[in-house]
């Protein structure tokens, strides 16, 4: 079976973070680790605190994983400080990592603010120029391309300014701030657009997480990136569409669905 690490905060909810991250790479038919960055108290509706792990214990996560189980991707997603980005980095490249797939997690679904300015600098600097593909939304996208997106065409434009600044290929995630679902890759000049329909669905919570999870596990599995992106939102849109309802009147996508729609713990 091909492994997947992922490196990211824990979700007390266990709607994003490395819940989701777990569930979706088990429901892929890879097997999930994790390297934990910080502690969450948070649900559906915001983050109420979050406790960082100091950069030597995530070194020690990540060390532990790399010497017995060598991942076959890893998944990037939570890190709200600069130490753990500096970190990551260094530990990715002692071990020479491949399909590296950054999810540059800056604000909830909520609104929270998930990551300091000194830390998307780091990001920015060092973390994202490592990446086989990194997956920001609209509003990561218009921080990493420092311009504002309102269409489709801003949405190429921003794209191709991140990748080839950075050196990596980008998925510019749509949603309806601009289209339906139509999200875009960027790699390395050539566009390609992943058409998709909007599904009336309250429960987003952890979507992101989903997505970039599903690309690794299908990168770790020897798809190419158009291949891993595409099977990735098929599988996203069939769990959302589920309809799957927790809490009261919004929780958040389990997305603990095999790959025929069931939902299964």
């Amino acid at each position: 079976m091909k492994c997947v690490l992922s490196i990211a905060g824990s979700d007390s909810s266990g709607g994003a973070g490395i819940q989701a991250d777990l569930k979706t790479m088990i429901t892929n038919g890879v097997f999930g680790m994790t390297a934990i960055t910080a502690l969450t108290a948070q649900n559906t509706t915001g983050v109420a605190d979050v406790m960082n792990v100091t950069p030597e214990f995530l070194a020690e996560q990540i060390d532990a994983v790399f010497e017995d189980i060598h991942p076959d991707a890893v998944k990037i997603g939570m890190v709200s400080e600069p130490d753990l980005v500096a970190t990551i980095v260094q530990r990715l490249q002692y071990y020479k990592a491949q399909n590296i797939v950054v999810d540059p997690v800056m604000v909830a679904t909520s609104g929270s603010s998930l990551a300091k300015d000194s830390t998307v600098v780091m990001m920015r600097e060092q973390l994202l120029p490592i990446a086989t593909v990194i997956t920001p939304n609209i509003p990561e996208s218009e921080v990493l391309a420092g311009i504002n997106i309102k269409s489709e065409v801003d949405m190429e434009h921003a794209a191709k300014k991140i990748g080839d600044e950075l050196g990596c290929s980008v998925l510019c995630k749509g949603g309806h701030r601009v289209n339906d679902a139509n999200d875009l890759l960027y790699d390395h000049g050539k566009f390609t657009w992943f058409k998709g329909e909007r599904i009336d669905n309250p429960n987003t919570h952890g979507t992101g997480c989903t997505l970039s999870s599903a690309i690794a596990s299908n990168l770790a599995k020897g798809q190419d990136l158009v291949n891993a992106i595409r099977l990735a939102k098929e599988y996203l849109s069939r769990a959302l569409d589920q309809q799957l309802n927790l809490g009261h009147g919004s929780g958040p996508v389990d997305h603990a669905f095999d790959l025929k729609g069931k939902f299964s713990r």
